[in-house]
């Protein structure tokens, strides 16, 4: 991520296809979850400024529902999965089968927490997993915190540090939609990974692509 070392096509293509299978992974997981058969897509992966990354969740004020944790082990970082609170409160009443769930409207049922929770779990344990076993790096995930607020607010965590030395992080799109499901009614959110100054090198000196 340093200004010698720039992120190039080929290292998005290794990472697309990483989350690809990460995708599928967490397809199986979320199938036995709802009990229906879940697909997954990651239609793109890119490189972004802070300010664009800022631009694809709506803005700093947009509301959305966050995950976030901190990776620790050979490469650290930070990684946010980003929902609109609209598409995070169809999913969930589709899981609990509660059509009256709103996360803008307090008190916020326990249940319907706990499921995104679990969500959160699914989608960055199978990401995490695949880029381990690619790599074969030891990538140990943090318990995932949840926070309904600004997006400003909720990624401002991962930036303070990584701001020092380079304004780009990478972001993987994420389509989750049911078999029988038009991919325009898919449910759409964007991981965002933010790495620690040297542990993108490592991962990608670990996949041979330096």
């Amino acid at each position: 991520m340093h200004e010698d070392t720039p992120i190039t096509s080929l290292h998005l293509d290794v990472l697309k296809e990483i989350g690809n299978i990460g995708a599928a992974h967490a397809a199986t997981a979320l199938s036995e979850l709802l009990q229906k058969k879940i697909d997954m897509q990651v239609p793109d992966v890119k490189t972004v400024s802070f300010d664009e990354m800022m631009d694809i969740a709506g803005g700093a004020e947009e509301m959305v529902v966050g995950i976030f944790l901190r990776i620790e082990g050979d490469a650290e970082g930070s990684m946010f999965f980003i929902l609109p609170v609209e598409q995070a409160n169809r999913f969930i009443r589709r899981l609990i089968h509660d059509d009256t769930f709103d996360f803008y409207t307090p008190p916020v049922s326990e249940l319907g927490l706990s499921a995104m929770q679990e969500m959160g779990n699914i989608l960055s344990g199978s990401y995490l997993s695949a880029l381990s076993d690619f790599t074969g790096l030891k990538l140990y995930p943090t318990v995932p915190g949840l926070s309904i607020d600004m997006f400003g607010a909720i990624i401002s965590i991962g930036l303070i540090d990584l701001s020092y030395v380079t304004d780009q992080v990478i972001v993987i799109d994420t389509a989750i939609f049911e078999e029988d499901e038009q991919q325009s009614q898919s449910l759409k959110g964007n991981f965002f990974l933010l790495p620690e100054p040297d542990s993108f090198m490592k991962i990608f000196k670990a996949l041979g692509v330096m």
